[in-house]
């Protein structure tokens, strides 16, 4: 898949069908997230990795914004040794975006942090950053939701050349 494709195709899906995702794919998802730079090369990411049924609805309910996470295949948590956002989201996007070449979706949700770290069993001098939801597309619900379906800006809109 042409990277510039990837990056500007992928759109973020909630609905996703019961089909779990080999162990391949997620590999390479994992793989993608692990490659991704890091601040002064520190990699400072780390995955838990959500399969069981259970466990997923588990994190799932930790979040009235999170309930459709339960239909996910596989769920990552992303766990930073020392706190850096920009790294944790080079990490998450690589990790969609290489997903959703091999035609998984994926969706980041947000929950609350020590709540999801304690199901996990995160060490407390770690950090909770987020989760990512990831399974095969439902094709019955691939539009967005009317609430967030828009046009996008234009790009002559949002970019100023030589100052603001």
């Amino acid at each position: 898949m042409d990277a510039y494709r990837a990056a500007i195709d992928k759109r973020d899906q909630r609905a996703f069908l019961p089909t779990p995702i080999p162990e391949e794919s997620l590999r390479r998802i994992l793989q993608a997230g692990r490659m991704s730079g890091s601040s002064k090369n520190r990699e400072p990411n780390r995955f838990v990795v959500v399969r069981d049924r259970r466990r997923v609805a588990a994190v799932a309910a930790l979040g009235s914004q999170a309930r459709w996470v339960a239909g996910a295949a596989v769920v990552i948590v992303l766990v930073q040794t020392e706190r850096h956002e920009f790294d944790a989201g080079r990490c998450a996007q690589n990790m969609m975006v290489a997903a959703w070449g091999d035609g998984i979706g994926s969706c980041p949700a947000h929950v609350a942090e020590a709540e999801l770290g304690a199901l996990l069993g995160v060490p407390a001098d770690l950090h909770v950053n987020r989760l990512i939801a990831f399974g095969y597309i439902d094709p019955a619900r691939t539009a967005p939701p009317r609430g967030v379906a828009r046009r996008r800006r234009s790009l002559d809109e949002l970019t100023h050349h030589e100052g603001w």
